[in-house]
């Protein structure tokens, strides 16, 4: 019986299989939008002909986006309504991705892909970037997740160009302009290919101790206090966190701050534990155990942190 139903149950999943492959197999037709790309340098997308040496072969930007026709119609002011966000095409959100930061509007935008959309005015285009990605279109969105704009200016072309195109225009080496074109209105916004980059609030910011104190006011102190020793190290917080043992465990080493190594600066000749130092600058580190600290001075002080130092640059350990 049970072999039967076995048998049974084989048969049902042949047929099944045949009847699904018997359907009549579709694919979409060509959609009359459709989507293309755009890259810049241009030769980039086909940086497999060009020589190894080429610098057009390093890909800076690229948009992928769905180019709508023309059609007869009025473009902007009425398919296009002034004062509406547009999607920068047709169907799916335009995506623009940098392979390298860039500046727009003068915000620092991080290498990585992102949606790009546009409020259509008639003499000038507000071009959004937002960390938001696949959707369709412009309902919806979400505003929170836009991170930089820019006011592109429109002039008007002498020839209608019948679909929606988007290319780029080179000013130097370290900007570009991106040219989003349709009828006869042309929009442009500038991009630096070179930002600025300048760092937000630190989490752990810098601070300094000198010894002695008064020595850091030399100009408001009669007679000048000579400096002797200064530490240059960052502060991080404790945050509700547990951290000796825990968050620093014990027997590890560390920076003794956080960011950058901290640096220790003698003014003048030291000792240390028996050793004596030249004045100068040194990297300070500290093992951290239960019941003491090992201190550790050392000659690597362009570093960030302990990551790949090497005993050979300590100068001193002091348990």
């Amino acid at each position: 019986m049970k072999l039967k139903q076995t048998l049974l149950l084989l048969c049902l999943a042949i047929f099944t299989v045949a009847d699904i492959a018997a359907q009549e197999l579709k694919f979409p037709s060509l959609d009359p939008s459709p989507m293309d790309a755009a890259h810049y340098p241009r030769q980039a997308a086909f940086k497999n002909y060009l020589d190894a040496d080429d610098p057009d072969r390093v890909q800076k930007i690229k948009v992928l986006y769905c180019r709508p026709n023309k059609k007869d119609r009025v473009i902007f002011g009425d398919l296009v309504p002034y004062g509406q966000t547009w999607r920068l095409g047709a169907n799916e959100a335009t995506e623009v991705t940098f392979f390298a930061p860039v500046e727009i509007g003068g915000t620092y935008i991080g290498a990585g892909t992102y949606m790009m959309n546009a409020d259509i005015f008639r003499n000038h285009w507000i071009v959004k970037i937002s960390t938001e990605r696949f959707v369709a279109g412009t309902a919806d969105l979400d505003p929170s997740k836009i991170i930089a704009s820019a006011v592109a200016p429109v002039s008007a072309v002498s020839k209608s160009r019948e679909e929606f195109t988007i290319g780029f225009q080179k000013v130097d080496e370290g900007n570009v302009n991106m040219i989003f074109e349709w009828d006869q209105t042309r929009a442009t916004m500038p991009i630096s290919l070179n930002p600025a980059m300048l760092a937000g609030a630190d989490a752990s910011p810098m601070d300094l101790v000198q010894f002695p104190v008064n020595s850091r006011f030399q100009n408001f102190r009669k007679p000048v206090e000579e400096a002797k020793v200064r530490v240059v190290y960052s502060r991080p917080q404790k945050k509700g966190r547990k951290v000796f043992g825990e968050m620093l465990k014990y027997g590890e080493m560390w920076r003794v701050g956080a960011n950058e190594t901290t640096i220790i600066t003698f003014f003048q000749d030291v000792t240390i534990n028996g050793t004596k130092l030249r004045k100068g600058q040194y990297g300070l580190f500290a093992k951290v155990n239960e019941g003491s600290w090992d201190f550790i001075v050392h000659k690597n002080t362009q570093s960030w942190g302990n990551p790949n130092h090497d005993d050979k640059d300590n100068v001193v350990v002091y348990a």
